[in-house]
């Protein structure tokens, strides 16, 4: 924390090495931030570099009494929300229609068993529509509240409920299917054997 502290201080202070620590620090990490909330890996560098320069712009309001990874983290996730509703690529609708009800499913407390690395994971919630992603990683990755994410969003709460809901179980019924294709492509194997 005191080298935290130190940090700080010296790029308040304007010092080139300072900041290029600064930056080095959080960069990797906040890039993965920023790349679960957009589509491509571009668009994640695009949010990081925005984010990286609030960071600096506000840095002084760093009052140093919490992590200060965690300061720079949510300044990313509102640059990531904040680039999601000014891209029109990301603009979703939050409103249900019967179009995009068919591949949605009911809501049940099943919990397939998890096949499947951290990226194969996070590729399945990129595959979210743009409202579903976001609000997966809002509440599920980043632990805000429902209703932090209704004032983030500008939405109903209850919408963010079910947005969340939905998302879950979509990804629920991708990772039951990718299971299914992977036990059958073991029993292929071993009937061929």
């Amino acid at each position: 924390m005191t080298n935290e502290r130190q940090l700080v201080k010296d790029c308040l202070k304007g010092k080139p090495a300072a900041q290029k620590a600064l930056y080095e620090q959080f960069a990797a990490q906040m890039l993965g931030v920023c790349y679960r909330y957009t589509k491509s890996m571009a668009d994640a560098e695009d949010v990081l570099q925005e984010g990286m320069v609030k960071v600096f712009t506000y840095l002084h309001q760093y009052r140093g009494d919490g992590d200060l990874g965690a300061w720079v983290r949510r300044i990313m996730v509102t640059t990531a929300i904040n680039y999601l509703k000014k891209n029109s690529r990301y603009q979703y609708d939050l409103s249900f229609s019967a179009d995009n009800q068919a591949y949605l499913h009911p809501v049940s407390q099943e919990n397939p068993e998890l096949k499947l690395n951290a990226k194969e994971l996070a590729d399945m919630i990129r595959q979210l529509p743009p409202g579903y992603q976001t609000i997966f990683n809002l509440h599920a990755v980043e632990g805000y509240t429902h209703v932090e994410i209704s004032a983030m969003l500008g939405i109903h709460e209850g919408t963010s409920r079910s947005q969340y809901l939905r998302a879950r179980n979509l990804l629920v019924s991708w990772i039951k299917k990718e299971n299914e294709s992977i036990e059958s492509n073991k029993l292929a194997h071993y009937a061929r054997s």
